[in-house]
């Protein structure tokens, strides 16, 4: 496998996917740049010991959550896989509440929307799925633009990105990581496939950002789930919620959380 997705021709016109949450064009001044398959046990351990260094959401105020998904042509073959995965996420913090999401994606030729914030997470399903592959390069700038903007308006507690290669700057990636990490915002990024410059460049964003890293295929389509939906639990309204979430029958990924956390007062 290269480092760089083959060359993409310009997508066929097609009408942007509209709902009812709503979208925007997100803007940006990025300038992007040409340029082993399994999750592990130790990277699953890392991700897990990261979450160690997060603060539990206030009890007064409601969790924020940004999720970004690259939806460029090479995700095509496992779109529908990855789109499961990612509403799930969304409908395991139903029953918790507390949790306010914004999804953000790019695809084609510049291509960059941004919902706006809900808490109904039916919507954001309905919306992701509504929204289908294009070719073009990816735009990770332009989302942890908007991610900093967001926060410096109001507090955003974690960001969570979706993708599989990147082929932008590293070094102004990691300027905008910078950014995100005197905001307090971690970055959580979820990589598909095996592209080893995206991964460098994911893992630095993570570790700059407080954040964690961690690769996900088929194999390894459960434990994703899992551990998205620990972050999202986590956000919206921390230990406690971690806490409720692990009796559940899907609650594996809380359930690994809560072994490293500290409870509260201790």
């Amino acid at each position: 496998m290269t480092n760089r997705k083959p060359t993409r021709t310009k997508p066929p016109i097609g009408s942007t996917a509209q709902v009812g949450v709503g979208q925007r064009p997100v803007a940006g001044d990025e300038n992007a740049t040409l340029p082993s398959a399994r999750t592990s046990d130790s990277d699953v351990a890392q991700f897990i010991a990261k979450m160690k260094t997060m603060a539990p959401v206030a009890a007064a105020g409601r969790g924020r959550l940004i999720f970004a998904m690259d939806a460029t042509m090479s995700r095509a073959p496992t779109w529908d896989m990855a789109l499961q995965l990612q509403g799930g996420m969304f409908q395991a913090v139903k029953e918790v509440g507390g949790l306010d999401v914004q999804l953000v994606y790019f695809r084609g030729m510049g291509e960059c929307r941004v919902s706006k914030w809900v808490s109904d997470p039916d919507a954001l399903a309905r919306l992701m799925t509504s929204v289908a592959c294009r070719g073009g390069l990816t735009q990770i700038g332009k989302v942890l633009k908007h991610a900093i903007e967001e926060s410096g308006g109001r507090k955003v507690n974690a960001l969570v990105y979706v993708g599989d290669c990147m082929e932008e700057d590293i070094d102004r990636l990691c300027a905008r990581a910078g950014e995100l990490a005197l905001l307090g915002v971690p970055v959580f990024l979820f990589q598909e496939g095996e592209d080893a410059r995206a991964e460098r460049a994911f893992r630095e964003i993570a570790r700059l950002t407080n954040g964690a890293f961690c690769r996900f295929d088929r194999g390894s389509a459960r434990q994703l789930r899992e551990l998205l939906t620990a972050v999202a639990v986590y956000a919206a309204g921390g230990h406690k919620a971690l806490l409720a979430l692990s009796s559940e029958h899907d609650g594996a990924g809380a359930r690994r959380l809560l072994a490293q956390l500290k409870p509260p007062g201790r």
